[in-house]
């Protein structure tokens, strides 16, 4: 990388050479050099001067501290136009990083059946990245919608009955706070437990804040007539809700050791979404 000096600035530049190398361009040991018109004859010595009718060259430095100082090898000469198509280059390669760079986003942005009324691009960002791999680059389709279906768990896991495919819960409280859980599989009836350590709990406080599986127990997700459980072991379940999909809770448990996805622990819903990540 080379320093750029005009004409005009050339004398501030001899007097630098002086102050710092004056065994090299003292009086006594300057060499005469040729000059293309009369500027400051009594310094033209010191330095190679542009001739004023070849506006279009600049002065190039290459670091001439870096070694012992050899002034005629310390010069190049190039035009300006040489020096814009140098910048024109630059630029172009920046600009072809940033273009991959922002097609390589848009690519990893998921592309949803239909539109969300829970989810904007921030949120859906947010979770698209924390998905596991096996669910990356698919579309997403809505399974699920208290808005499109009315509130009823019995609708939700009848919706799911011919799925075989991870599923996103989204819900939003009536203080407008969004939270849920992505499972490893879909939602339906079962005497016991099921699901894997992919499955993890989610909530916008407004800060995306993530809870994956612990360790300690298998209590991912449970589901009867009367309830959806996700997460259990302790005092509560992480996220529990009743039938009518009005009423809410989440508590701290040992499956996620979560904080409490919604304001309070015990919540009422506004909205539901249930997604579903397949090819």
């Amino acid at each position: 990388m080379g320093i750029v000096y005009s004409v005009g600035e050339v004398d501030h530049l001899y007097t630098f050479f002086v102050q710092w190398s004056p065994d090299i361009y003292s009086k006594g040991k300057k060499k005469r050099c040729k000059a293309y018109n009369n500027v400051r004859k009594k310094r033209q010595s010191a330095y190679h001067v542009v001739s004023w009718r070849r506006p279009e060259h600049i002065w190039v430095l290459q670091q001439p501290w870096a070694s012992k100082p050899k002034a005629a090898k310390k010069w190049e000469i190039i035009t300006v136009k040489d020096s814009k198509h140098r910048l024109s280059l630059c630029s172009s390669v920046e600009s072809e990083v940033d273009e991959t760079e922002y097609q390589e986003a848009e690519d990893d942005f998921p592309v949803l059946s239909h539109a969300s009324q829970l989810l904007d691009d921030f949120r859906l960002q947010k979770i698209a990245a924390n998905l596991p791999p096996r669910t990356q680059g698919y579309p997403w389709q809505l399974v699920y919608s208290t808005i499109n279906h009315g509130s009823s768990l019995k609708t939700l896991y009848r919706n799911m009955a011919d799925l075989d495919s991870p599923v996103l819960l989204v819900i939003r409280d009536m203080h407008k706070k969004v939270f849920g859980a992505f499972s490893s599989d879909p939602f339906r009836v079962s005497k016991y437990c099921y699901g894997t350590g992919e499955t993890f709990l989610f909530s916008f406080n407004p800060d995306f804040q993530q809870y994956r599986w612990s360790g300690e127990n298998s209590y991912f997700v449970n589901g009867n007539w009367e309830s959806l459980q996700i997460g259990g072991g302790g005092a509560g379940f992480a996220l529990w809700l009743d039938a009518d999909l009005y009423h809410g809770a989440s508590f701290s448990c040992p499956t996620f050791r979560n904080a409490p996805l919604s304001t309070n622990e015990d919540f009422i819903v506004q909205d539901v979404e249930v997604w579903t990540v397949q090819n």
